[in-house]
């Protein structure tokens, strides 16, 4: 597994057109990531804890079915797998979570595989799962400090999730995790939010200047701003007819990590991901 994604996978249940009968699906920033990065070919394994329930043996078979390795994923007694509930209205999504108690949100430092941990090329975290829980926050961070002594590359996306932390307590974490990150991926609201910072180019300097070898800075509707310490690129959107937004950070996650894996070029990466957001 030469790229592993940790953090908290959850079952989508999504009222498509408005009073109608709610679908089912799938979520979580990194699930959805592993199966991106899974899909463009790389080899993916996936940490983390589902309930022993039939949401999780649903996560089970898709993970399966997508081709991501899911040896170091528990199965817990005694705490369900998440859930959230997605409705439709004139602000666009509402997000309702049932996630206080669950899998995800026990899982932390002793159940951190350290043998895979230490034998992946990257591995890729959320500040999602950092927000969760202490537990899982504690788990984060002992993950990103096992692949970095061992040699390997940490991913980080900063998503920012107001409903779960304080604005302040949430800077103090990401801006802690993203000085231990190889490849941070914001969105721009979010690092607007984070950093105090208005452009792209400074938000992009930023996170250069706390480490990082690759910042992607996915803009929306006007595509992406690539950055390294020595390049520089902006890559213009790809025009669609949006349909649904939802996943489509993650998508760019998982599609830039694979690429990157394969090529080793931030710039290709960022223009492989770009497309793979926009589709």
């Amino acid at each position: 597994m030469e790229l592993l994604f940790l953090g908290e996978p959850m079952i989508e249940f999504n009222q498509t057109t408005p009073d109608g009968p709610y679908v089912q699906g799938f979520g979580g920033d990194t699930s959805n990531a592993a199966i991106a990065a899974a899909r463009q070919g790389a080899s993916v394994g996936y940490l983390g804890a589902t309930g022993a329930d039939v949401f999780g043996d649903l996560f089970d078979g898709l993970w399966r079915g997508e081709r991501v390795d899911t040896r170091a994923v528990l199965r817990m007694e005694d705490a369900p797998t998440g859930l959230y509930f997605v409705t439709h209205g004139p602000q666009g999504h509402v997000f309702s979570y049932r996630r206080a108690g669950s899998a995800s949100s026990r899982y932390g430092v002793r159940h951190l595989p350290h043998d895979l941990l230490k034998q992946a090329k990257v591995l890729h975290v959320s500040a999602i799962s950092q927000a969760i829980s202490d537990v899982a926050c504690d788990g984060v961070f002992e993950a990103i400090d096992i692949v970095r002594k061992a040699g390997g590359l940490v991913s980080y996306d900063t998503n920012l999730r107001l409903k779960l932390w304080p604005l302040a307590r949430a800077r103090a974490v990401i801006e802690a995790t993203a000085a231990m990150a190889d490849i941070v991926l914001p969105g721009l609201d979010d690092a607007r939010l984070l950093t105090g910072l208005e452009t792209a180019g400074e938000i992009a300097d930023h996170y250069l200047a706390l480490g990082a070898r690759h910042v992607a800075l996915t803009l929306g509707a006007d595509g992406v701003l690539y950055a390294n310490r020595d390049t520089r690129e902006r890559i213009a959107p790809h025009v669609v007819e949006a349909v649904d937004a939802t996943g489509a950070g993650d998508a760019f996650d998982g599609a830039f990590l694979a690429e990157l894996l394969a090529t080793g070029d931030g710039v290709a990466a960022a223009r492989h991901a770009n497309a793979a957001a926009a589709l």
